[in-house]
């Protein structure tokens, strides 16, 4: 049972969905400092079987409109909002994606899972092969809204209430979406099931290895985008997670991001009720805050404490 008081949120208790355990110890507390979309405060555990971090008690998923509001960026990350910031990130992304899908053959499968308005299924779509067969699949409405705009094939659902066909696609991607999962292992076990034997997976999700996470862990890190994050990862629980749900790593390393250090000073200025002109220079928009972030997470991804893990899984031949 959930419980409910006045302009706060319907929240439920969880373990660490990875073992069962519920032995853990309190990491960090915070807010909403991003949407403001309750007045709770939320706890972040992590559980000592198996170094997962995650949000206990974590909102109810009847709670998901008040916690993705309709301004939340990924609904609708363009060029025509974020300007400079949306074109280099674009740059980075491309160089990502075509790395990820570099041994796809011709008309080969992929699925974009959280894609929210397809950022990178039209990235795919305007840099990869033409012959690719590029799908999209999201659970907000706003979102796929915004990326059939874009004439791209996305529908609203999950893999469970579309039905997707099994050992189907070639390679799918969770770009900065298992973290917001309440069961990432059940949603392992059903791509598993639409992959085709030796496809792969890719995940892209936030490191608590981090240098930022060892610092500010206790209150203001990015990476909790609290209470959006509900499961966060470093290289031992990604690979207990694979483990459990028998995917093969093919390579797990970290990548360069600014945005958990950005959120962080943003999280700090925004709790400390600094001026609005001061909050706004720590944004997804700020492109001064981004680039210095970018240089700092540059030089610790050479030490492989980037901001961001990047796994690659294989489905079992």
């Amino acid at each position: 049972m959930g419980y409910q008081t006045n302009n706060l949120l319907n929240l439920i208790p969880v373990n660490c969905f990875i073992c069962g355990n519920d032995k853990c110890v309190p990491v960090g507390t915070g807010k909403d400092f991003e949407y403001n979309s309750s007045s709770d405060t939320f706890i972040a555990y992590k559980c000592l079987a198996c170094n997962l971090v995650y949000l206990n008690p974590r909102p109810d998923i009847s709670e998901f409109d008040k916690i993705y509001p309709a301004n939340y960026h990924a609904f609708d990350f363009s060029e025509t909002k974020f300007g400079i910031v949306y074109k280099v990130r674009q740059q980075l992304e491309t160089k990502r994606l075509l790395n990820f899908s570099k041994d796809l053959e011709e008309n080969a499968r992929v699925l974009d899972i959280g894609c929210g308005d397809g950022f990178h299924l039209k990235l795919l779509a305007k840099y990869g092969k033409k012959s690719w067969q590029l799908e999209g699949i999201d659970i907000n409405k706003r979102a796929v809204e915004m990326a059939e705009r874009s004439k791209l094939n996305v529908r609203q659902g999950t893999i469970e209430t579309l039905n997707l066909p099994e050992n189907f696609y070639d390679l799918v991607l969770m770009i900065q979406t298992i973290e917001h999962l309440a069961k990432p292992d059940e949603m392992l076990l059903n791509i598993k099931k639409i992959l085709k034997p030796g496809g792969q997976l890719v995940i892209v999700t936030d490191n608590t290895d981090s240098l930022d996470f060892t610092f500010f862990k206790s209150r203001y890190w990015g990476g909790y985008h609290f209470p959006r994050h509900w499961n966060l990862f470093n290289k031992i629980a990604i690979n207990k997670l694979a483990a459990k749900t028998g995917f093969e790593i093919v390579s797990l390393t970290t990548q360069c991001s600014p945005v958990n250090w950005v959120y962080t000073i943003h999280n700090w200025l925004v709790d400390k009720k600094a001026s609005k002109w001061l909050i706004n220079k720590f944004t997804l928009s700020s492109t001064f805050s981004l680039s210095i972030f970018t240089i700092l997470d540059a030089v610790l991804q050479k030490f492989r404490r980037g901001a961001l893990l990047r796994v690659k899984m294989r489905k079992p031949l």
